[in-house]
């Protein structure tokens, strides 16, 4: 099988959420990805970013907004929506659309928190895929410990003067819309921190992209270096009604971005099993083939077990979080353990694969690649087992 290839779930379930309007978005969804993304997998890898022309194919069909309301340039649709599309992706094999940041974060941050005005001039522009999102929090010397930033935001009249450094990036070097995590006030910690919205392009002054970071995996996907020097903000790009409040919107919006990472994880841990058991099938050795051998057999049932309790938990997840039920701890839980099983069965599955368990054109190994930052972005996996022992 080649690095596109993709895969279906391996068994006819359903989930509870799923309805025949979310099975047309599906099909919408492998559609686009079959004929905008899958062909052009290597080039976005070799050239480290996807071409911008995608998202615009994105919004024209109506995909890169759906759960934002009509009035903005949304579909109007619910977070079960945006799980389709972020399911198709990690079928399709992509690891070069950020569409996590782009679709499922930045848009909500904006709808949450945004005025009127905000959110009728930046939200039907990531919309239609014209602009392309991005949330600048990660630092050269912070990761999960968002309080302690050093990006400031200093008041100058009307705007705001923004300094410091970002790193880790999705969408860095295509973004035209970036969200950026600056102390307003350092000396309150926490408090301190607010989120101001900038408007950026190659030419704008004070902002420059730093390079393309060369990853293990996900090597189509920009992840940059982002650095503001006197960057001049107007100060009504000030997400909320006030300074200080940037730390309790991050606290809010990273439940969602848990619940992501955790459908991802699903997805991915589904598609291994089926690509594992085709390859097994169809390989032959001792006169036989490689899935009937009983270690063969017992592996792939213990990763069966894990695939079958994963889609449970998600689901139960994704429906808690549409009935607004879904707590903090229970989405950390998700990211954490997910990820973690991500990992697992996906190793499981490149040992039963060989030697062509570790060659890039089969699938599975660069699975292997794109999986392991998974238990450290979103908040590290030990950040979220903290989170979880706090509610406890």
């Amino acid at each position: 099988m080649t690095q596109g290839s993709t895969a279906t779930r391996t068994d006819e379930f359903r989930s509870p959420w799923m309805d025949d309007e979310l099975a047309a978005v599906a099909e919408l969804a492998q559609n686009f990805f079959d004929k905008h993304v899958t062909p052009h997998q290597k080039r976005f890898a070799d050239q480290g970013f996807p071409d911008k022309s995608v998202y615009r194919e994105l919004g024209t069909l109506g995909l890169a907004s759906m759960s934002i309301p009509v009035e903005y340039g949304g579909g109007g649709g619910t977070f079960a929506h945006d799980a389709v599309l972020f399911h198709e992706q990690v079928m399709a094999g992509d690891h070069s659309l950020q569409l996590g940041v782009h679709s499922g974060i930045v848009p909500h941050y904006l709808n949450a928190y945004g005025t009127q005005e905000q959110k009728l001039h930046w939200l039907p522009k990531l919309a239609s895929g014209e602009w392309v999102g991005a949330i600048a929090m990660t630092e050269p010397g912070t990761g999960s410990d968002l309080q302690n930033i050093t990006t400031r935001a200093v008041r100058d009249g009307d705007d705001y003067l923004i300094s410091g450094a970002k790193t880790f990036i999705s969408n860095g070097r295509n973004c035209d819309l970036v969200i950026i995590a600056a102390k307003t006030d350092p000396t309150l910690g926490a408090r301190g921190v607010s989120l101001i919205v900038a408007e950026v392009d190659d030419n704008t002054p004070g902002f420059e992209r730093g390079r393309i970071l060369e990853k293990v995996g996900q090597k189509g996907q920009d992840t940059t270096e982002l650095f503001f020097d006197q960057l001049r903000v107007p100060a009504a790009n000030l997400l909320g009604d006030r300074e200080g409040a940037g730390f309790v919107q991050l606290m809010q919006q990273l439940l969602p971005e848990r619940l992501i990472c955790g459908v991802a994880a699903t997805a991915a841990i589904e598609r291994a099993l089926t690509l594992t058991i085709e390859y097994t099938k169809s390989r032959n050795m001792f006169g036989q083939t490689l899935f009937d051998l009983q270690n063969t057999r017992f592996e792939l049932a213990e990763c069966a077990a894990i695939a079958k309790i994963s889609r449970t938990f998600i689901d139960d997840c994704i429906v808690k979080y549409l009935a607004g039920q879904l707590d903090a701890s229970t989405a950390a839980m998700a990211k954490y353990w997910l990820t973690d099983q991500q990992c697992a069965v996906i190793d499981r599955c490149v040992q039963l694969h060989g030697g062509y368990g570790y060659i890039l054109e089969y699938p599975i190994a660069q699975m292997y690649a794109d999986a392991r930052i998974s238990r450290i972005y979103a908040g590290s996996n030990e950040t979220m087992k903290d989170l979880i022992a706090r509610s406890l």
